[in-house]
């Protein structure tokens, strides 16, 4: 067994081990999890020369400070983070996300806080020695399923990798940041149980982002729209995106470990192409929902999908 590791000297906020997703179990009352920023997740692999598969640490708001205590490594970070390297002689060194670094023997990682945005990820090279569960290492800590026994990463804790730095090389792929407060979003399937004024103001107002938002679900604030058949239903299952009103009006938008199965009126659900973009948006944002018909989705799926593949293939030797 490798016995290479870092010590957790600071756990950060919500760090977990996170991936693609658990899937096909949503019947058994298990939700697939995995990482909230897709394209963000992706990228970090890459330039440390993983599989697109590989687990990676994410963090919200920010991350972990860790020691290597034994190895070395070579390692990514992505998303809009602030991070220094402190290597053993106390040299430091301000990083750069989207680009890989050498991490050897002694140093440390201080992953200090995500800029104007929620999520970030940590990749290191061969990727982490955690145990799958059900062909997945995601955690959903509410359930205490996955790595670190379903738990989010904590003080002393080790974090272990797979292999020694390998690749000679670094890396970097150039990554542009998207500002639009848009989100697109296709019919729910009770859209028809809201009035048609509370229809025109879903698509019209801004609604503000609140401190009520995390991996489960994002509420929103904004005015009350008025449901003219039922505030409940008869429970049934949820998707990624899906935007339910309960009694009160206020939108809540459920998000990567949202429940399996819910009673409230779903008006709308967030398209899979603009996703990422939502889940990084800072609470105290204002956002807007812009309806588009299933074929526009798909459409928009493939150019973001299009955009993921360019990019992982835009990647570059660092002299």
């Amino acid at each position: 067994m490798n016995n290479n590791f870092f010590e957790v000297l600071r756990p950060g906020i919500n760090t977990t081990y996170q991936d693609k997703g658990r899937f096909h179990m949503q019947h058994l009352g298990v939700a697939p999890s995995g990482c909230m920023d897709q394209k963000s997740y992706l990228i970090a692999n890459k330039i440390v020369s993983n599989q697109n598969q590989e687990g990676v640490l994410e963090f919200a708001y920010q991350g972990p400070l860790l020691k290597l205590t034994k190895g070395k490594t070579k390692f990514s970070i992505t998303g809009n983070v602030i991070f220094k390297i402190i290597k053993s002689n106390n040299k430091t060194i301000n990083g750069e996300c989207n680009r890989s670094y050498d991490l050897d023997e002694k140093d440390q990682l201080d992953i200090l806080a995500t800029k104007d945005s929620v999520y970030g990820y940590l990749a290191v090279e061969g990727g982490f020695a955690v145990t799958p569960f059900c062909n997945s290492i995601s955690t959903l800590s509410r359930a205490n399923i996955g790595p670190n026994n379903g738990k989010k990463i904590n003080l002393k804790d080790k974090v272990f990798f797979k292999k020694d730095r390998q690749q000679k090389n670094n890396f970097s792929i150039n990554v542009l940041s998207e500002k639009n407060n848009v989100i697109r979003v296709l019919k729910g399937p009770q859209f028809n149980y809201f009035s048609k004024t509370a229809q025109k103001e879903f698509f019209s107002q801004e609604y503000k982002i609140t401190n009520l938002t995390d991996r489960m679900g994002m509420r929103l604030e904004g005015k009350g729209l008025e449901n003219i058949v039922s505030t409940n239903i008869r429970s049934e299952g949820i998707t990624k995106g899906a935007i339910q009103v309960p009694e009160d009006g206020q939108p809540i938008v459920l998000l990567t470990d949202h429940p399996t199965i819910g009673g409230y009126p779903k008006i709308a659900n967030v398209i899979s192409a603009d996703y990422d973009l939502l889940v990084q948006k800072i609470p105290g944002t204002n956002i807007e929902f812009k309806y588009i018909e299933l074929k526009e989705a798909e459409e928009a799926f493939k150019i973001y999908y299009d955009k993921i593949s360019k990019d992982l293939n835009n990647i570059s030797i660092l002299k």
